[in-house]
């Protein structure tokens, strides 16, 4: 839509964002360079910095491909299967999925890893209501997000990206301070009415 700049959301100072985080400036500095560098956000001498416009006719974001960005670093992708689960759905299930009426979800844990070193955290539930395929896909051999893709069309997703400390198990998982600021992506996926999955990847 259309906003005049006065409009536009600000971005805190990189004090106030070194303040919050427990970053270094160093750390802050980078960070927001790559956010400018994707044009998400646009960085003024004096007048400080603001999210961008968005642009309707690009794509914001597609599905991460982990292991593809793991070797686009040049780096040997890794993944393990921590823990899985079937489960009737909870409430809190119920309220992530997005569920008018509670079934039975699978429950996944991974872990990432990129040249032998933890790289990313993954909490997942799968709605087997509409998904029923994935109680037998074998998810110790391949990712859940892969096997999705793979096996079952989405036709609407749903991003949001937040800086945030790890829960105490992506901590331990991930082998960082509990203080750590760690970027988190958040992801439902549909088709149609359907919920598909929910992710949350640290």
């Amino acid at each position: 839509s259309d906003v005049c700049s006065s409009d536009l959301h600000r971005v805190p100072s990189e004090l106030e964002l070194m303040a919050e985080y427990g970053c270094s400036r160093m750390t802050v500095n980078k960070a927001l360079a790559s956010l400018a560098e994707h044009e998400l956000i646009v960085r003024r001498r004096r007048a400080g910095t603001v999210v961008a416009r968005p642009k309707i006719h690009a794509v914001v974001l597609d599905i991460p491909d982990i292991a593809a960005e793991v070797a686009a670093r040049g780096e040997t992708y890794g993944y393990a299967l921590l823990r899985r689960s079937q489960r009737a759905a909870s409430r809190a299930d119920a309220a992530v999925l997005e569920l008018e009426r509670p079934g039975r979800v699978l429950a996944l844990t991974c872990l990432h890893s990129a040249a032998g070193r933890p790289f990313a955290y993954e909490e997942r539930l799968i709605n087997l209501s509409a998904t029923p395929d994935a109680a037998q896909a074998d998810f110790t051999a391949i990712t859940p997000g892969a096997w999705l893709l793979g096996s079952v069309p989405w036709t609407e997703a749903e991003h949001r990206i937040t800086a945030a400390h790890p829960t105490a198990a992506a901590a331990a998982a991930l082998e960082l301070p509990a203080a750590t600021a760690c970027l988190v992506l958040e992801r439902k996926t549909r088709r149609g009415e359907a919920r598909i999955t929910y992710v949350r990847l640290t």
